[in-house]
């Protein structure tokens, strides 16, 4: 092996739309549930300036250029296009994105555009949001509308950015907690939006390649209980492979199927959904990655919390199925998330082998409190150690026969945590500002920027 990437491996960064560009009311752009929605932490930065990436992404796009990316992958706020999610196209929002993506072709970097991410328009929310129909007709015009108005430049798509997330961990993401029928019903709305999003990309742009973005995080048994090992093929199916099996296989899977019975969900379909699903496939799967999860059975209602002490499991808990485990095995960042670079490549291996389908990861990266030092530098030797191990693991996956094609972390620069603020940064460019003061939002490029540079250069990682 000569531990070489791919020649033409596609090596990107990522952001989202409401985390970055800021100007939440400007040009016409209306307001989303990301603007919108209820706070528990009031001391943290909100949306409405963010990093100012929509008035900042020439000298934004100029440093990625320099940093070597071949790839962008970035999000549309819908609300830009369709102030209301629907009805009469906001011009200037079209205008921009153009602009975004032409600045983009100067510098030779591909854009990869996310049609979605996390930022539904509130006046779709205040009519009933993904639960209801109309919901996913409002996508549907939403999505044709850009792959009309880009196509002839842009030809790689994603569709909605973790659904699964969305839905499994909604009071963090959207600050609600959604009822678990309604839930999976809008789990379906979802996904056939996103078969529609398949389908119009593939009819309406010469060339489209599309595929959905889902968090995955494959799942372990906390011991070897036959148990435990159920518990994990459940939350196996709840959190990544019903959303997947749906998109590449066009149905509901066995197990999320038996899930879904035992707690009295019925999904209500419409005429058309049997037809969609089965005949609107993606060309690749893109995957967000972070680390992996374990559950085991629980066997106390009231001792659901015990054995967590990671903020990823404290959301995993369903009397009758599976609870989270904090593994005793992996170390934890300082934002008490556990780290497993060993588990991304079994990760792709998994999917892979279930899939088949060529895979980009398109969001894995650490959170850090970084500091600016006087001199204007920033010295991440954590964030590229972080890099550095599960880069490592994406050579081993494509040396062991998975099709890799990509990789695209998050961040391509610092950015608004939802549940951090701006003091949990994770982009490769640092931007000056706290939680209360803006500051000139100066650019500043970190250590990382310099070692995945050179590692972009060479295709190889840094000794």
């Amino acid at each position: 092996m000569t531990h070489t990437f791919p020649k033409n491996f596609l090596w990107g960064a990522s952001i989202s739309a409401h985390q970055t560009e800021g100007a939440y009311q400007s040009d016409g752009k209306g307001l989303s549930v990301q603007d919108t929605r209820q706070r528990d932490n009031h001391e943290i930065a909100n949306f409405t300036v963010a990093v100012d990436h929509y008035h900042h992404y020439k000298e934004d796009i100029r440093l990625l250029a320099e940093m070597g990316i071949k790839i962008f992958r970035f999000s549309i706020a819908w609300t830009r296009i369709f102030p209301t999610g629907r009805g009469e196209i906001n011009q200037k929002g079209i205008q921009h994105y153009s602009d975004v993506i032409d600045e983009l072709l100067k510098y030779g970097i591909q854009p990869y555009i996310t049609l979605n991410h996390f930022d539904l328009p509130q006046a779709l929310e205040d009519e009933g949001g993904w639960s209801v129909r109309s919901t996913v007709d409002a996508f549907k015009r939403y999505a044709e509308t850009l792959f009309e108005a880009y196509g002839d430049r842009v030809t790689h798509w994603l569709t909605i950015n973790e659904p699964n997330i969305m839905l499994l961990v909604d009071k963090k993401i959207l600050g609600k907690e959604i009822p678990l029928q309604e839930k999976y019903q809008q789990f379906h709305h979802l996904m056939i939006a996103e078969k529609y999003a398949f389908k119009r990309c593939h009819e309406l742009i010469e060339g489209g390649q599309i595929g959905p973005v889902p968090n995955i995080s494959l799942v372990y048994p906390a011991t070897s209980k036959p148990m435990d090992n159920q518990a994990a093929l459940y939350f196996n199916s709840v959190r990544n492979w019903a959303y997947l099996d749906f998109s590449c296989f066009g149905r509901y899977n066995a197990v999320f199927k038996d899930y879904l019975n035992r707690n009295d969900i019925t999904i209500e379909f419409a005429a058309e959904d049997q037809e969609l699903m089965e005949h609107n496939f993606p060309d690749f799967v893109a995957m967000n990655f972070y680390t992996t999860v374990t559950v085991e059975k629980p066997t106390e209602k009231d001792g659901m919390a015990n054995g967590i002490s990671d903020q990823q499991s404290e959301d995993i808990m369903e009397w009758g199925f599976y609870k989270g485990f904090t593994n005793p095995y992996l170390k934890k960042n300082e934002f008490n998330w556990t780290i497993d670079p060993d588990g991304l490549k079994t990760t792709l291996q998994t999917l892979y082998d279930r899939y088949h389908l060529p895979i980009i990861i398109t969001e894995n990266g650490l959170g850090a409190k970084d500091e600016l030092t006087d001199d204007g530098k920033i010295h991440d030797s954590y964030r590229i150690n972080y890099l550095n191990q599960h880069i490592d693991q994406c050579l081993q996956a494509i040396e062991a026969g998975v099709d890799l094609i990509g990789y695209s972390p998050w961040s391509a620069i610092d950015l608004i945590s939802v549940h951090e603020g701006i003091s949990k940064r994770y982009g490769f460019i640092y931007v000056d500002r706290t939680e209360h003061d803006e500051k000139q939002l100066t650019r500043y490029k970190k250590d990382s920027f310099y070692w995945y540079q050179t590692l972009i250069d060479t295709n190889q990682l840094p000794s």
